[in-house]
């Protein structure tokens, strides 16, 4: 590992050269996932940099989750897992939630959803249906003045059934842009009278085409489900969030 702990040189912004060469080792697999990192004076000998500099850049990779410092046991490469590519995902559509993102939600939703409730038909497995059937009826038996609690098991449908096509990728994708729904959701419970049953009506149909493993069956009700909920969006929130 000498070549990846030679001296920086130029001294201009030490802190971010250091930060970056250890995280290229990392990306390229040169620091393994659980690898240990050299002491602090090791590393600054190596390095040829003072411990302020060094300190700042370990400072920085342990924030965005690329090693782990623990007191007593050094310095180890920490993987990302999904939940810490999810977590980054939610602040940063968070930070950025405005008209604009909520149509880009509306837009990617119906290409993608569709194609994920197929794939669910495919990958599903018993326990998957357990947990969408639990949902379904802890739906339909929700207080109708608990909004917020229809809003939340609306969105975690959803995602039980991204999480039932078993591909992590979706799971990224799909998460973070449902996570901000109920901020949309609870108001369109508010407005519109009858909408609990319908939306639970669309729910157990692409919940009985998964458990067929009707795949088109479940791509058409998701199509159908996307249009009146587009529908419902832009003709309730334009006015307080669009």
């Amino acid at each position: 590992m000498d070549d990846i702990f030679k001296k920086i040189g130029n001294k201009i912004t030490l802190s971010q050269k250091i930060e970056r060469r250890i995280e290229a080792a990392i990306r390229d697999k040169k620091l393994p996932i659980g690898a240990k990192l050299p002491t602090e004076r090791e590393l600054c000998e190596s390095f040829g940099v003072s411990r302020t500099a060094l300190r700042e850049a370990l400072r920085r990779l342990s924030a965005r989750g690329l090693i782990e410092i623990t007191k007593g046991s050094g310095m180890r490469v920490k993987g990302l897992n999904i939940k810490d590519a999810i977590s980054s995902l939610n602040l940063y559509y968070d930070l950025q939630f405005d008209r604009n993102l909520i149509v880009q939600f509306i837009e990617v939703r119906k290409i993608f959803e569709p194609q994920i409730v197929k794939l669910a038909c495919q990958q599903r497995t018993e326990n998957d249906l357990q947990e969408i059937a639990a949902n379904l009826k802890s739906f339909a038996e929700c207080n109708p003045d608990d909004t917020q609690l229809e809003s939340d098991l609306d969105n975690k449908f959803h995602l039980l059934v991204a999480k039932a096509s078993h591909n992590p990728i979706i799971q990224v994708t799909m998460e973070p842009i449902y996570t901000l729904l109920p901020r949309m959701r609870n108001l369109i419970y508010s407005n519109i009278d009858g909408e609990k049953l319908i939306t639970l009506g669309y729910h157990t149909k692409i919940y009985e085409a998964i458990k067929a493993k009707n795949g088109e069956g479940a791509f058409l009700e998701a199509v159908n489900h996307l249009q009146h909920s587009t529908e419902n969006y832009y003709k309730y929130l334009h006015n307080t969030i669009l």
